[in-house]
């Protein structure tokens, strides 16, 4: 079994070719406060406690061959993590559908990237009174981007366990709410470059195993499938991998997970909506497996999980026939 060529599909097939839309979107699409417009018109006002001191919640989902994945879970893990920062998001959830789903339409785009976040919004005079902030929504949308693209997901990812830096504590900034706080996964991911790797992989202050920047990590030996129970992001992908994994009878185990376990697995592989299942080729230089190349198991997850979502699989549809009230 070889992993399917999802870029290269999505670039080529008719059914995933991006539709008619105005040239001010080609770049992409943007919602700033109330109004339209095209991603290079789009700005952050620079006073935005979200600019400043990343005081904001944010969310990814993604759109392929023209649908939504899972767009209901992402709205509702949005919400939470709003709750969790005492952040108020100025629309309804049917609200913000409707505006990812015109951002989506206004771009063209059948394969896209959807961000969005709510911010604190601009400091007021008394700035200890939470009531006085006036909450910013932003969001934009862009072609579909791939965390690992096809060549790299074919040969596998060679990925570094971070030697400098360990992921922020969950007592210090909850994992589980989607938040800007990413020096400690950019440090990390600097780290691995200049080691020459592709990606890194953080652990906790005490070596378990967390997460790697903007993904979530597994690992397989002898057919049962682990990845960490805390200090990591309760990813949408990882939600859908551990289905995936039940639906093939696979074991599971959700609890802490230790370095020296991700070195002796037989494979592993991060999640993410920016690139669904992406096979990990090697760690520290230790090729798992002893082969070269992602294995069975994970190849067999990662083509189900396309394979179903182009089915239509926990799908909104986007109506792209209808216009966008600007």
């Amino acid at each position: 079994m070889t992993i399917i060529k999802a870029e290269q599909i999505m670039l080529n097939e008719p059914a995933h070719a991006r539709k008619a839309h105005d040239e001010r979107f080609a770049m992409g699409s943007a919602f700033m406060n109330g109004s339209y417009c095209g991603l290079h018109e789009a700005g952050v006002p620079i006073v935005d406690m979200g600019f400043m001191h990343a005081d904001a919640a944010y969310d990814v989902v993604s759109v392929s061959k023209g649908q939504f994945f899972r767009l209901e879970d992402h709205l509702e893990r949005f919400e939470k993590s709003c709750e969790k920062f005492l952040l108020i998001n100025p629309y309804s959830r049917e609200q913000t559908a409707d505006i990812l789903t015109n951002l989506v339409k206004l771009a063209g785009t059948q394969e896209a990237y959807v961000w969005w976040c709510v911010t604190r919004g601009m400091m007021p005079a008394d700035r200890a009174d939470l009531e006085s902030y006036q909450p910013a929504f932003y969001a934009f949308v862009i072609p579909y981007l791939y965390i690992a693209n096809d060549e790299q997901r074919t040969r596998g990812l060679d990925v570094m366990i971070s030697k400098n830096y360990i992921r922020i504590p969950p007592s210090s900034v909850d994992p589980t709410a989607k938040n800007l706080h990413w020096m400690d996964m950019k440090l990390s991911m600097i780290e691995a470059v200049m080691g020459q790797k592709d990606w890194s992989v953080l652990t906790d202050a005490d070596g378990n195993l967390a997460e790697a920047p903007g993904a979530n990590i597994f690992l397989i030996k002898d057919g049962e499938l682990y990845t960490p129970d805390s200090g990591c992001l309760e990813g949408i992908t990882r939600k859908t991998t551990l289905e995936l994994a039940r639906e093939a009878g696979i074991p599971i185990h959700v609890e802490p997970v230790i370095t020296s376990q991700l070195l002796e697995a037989d494979e592993a592989f991060i999640t993410s909506t920016a690139g669904g299942i992406m096979p990990i080729n090697s760690v520290d230089g230790v090729v798992l497996g002893d082969t070269d190349g992602p294995g069975e198991i994970t190849t067999a997850l990662h083509n189900r999980y396309w394979e179903k979502r182009w089915g239509g699989w926990l799908a909104t549809t986007v109506d792209y026939d209808t216009s966008v009230n600007l």
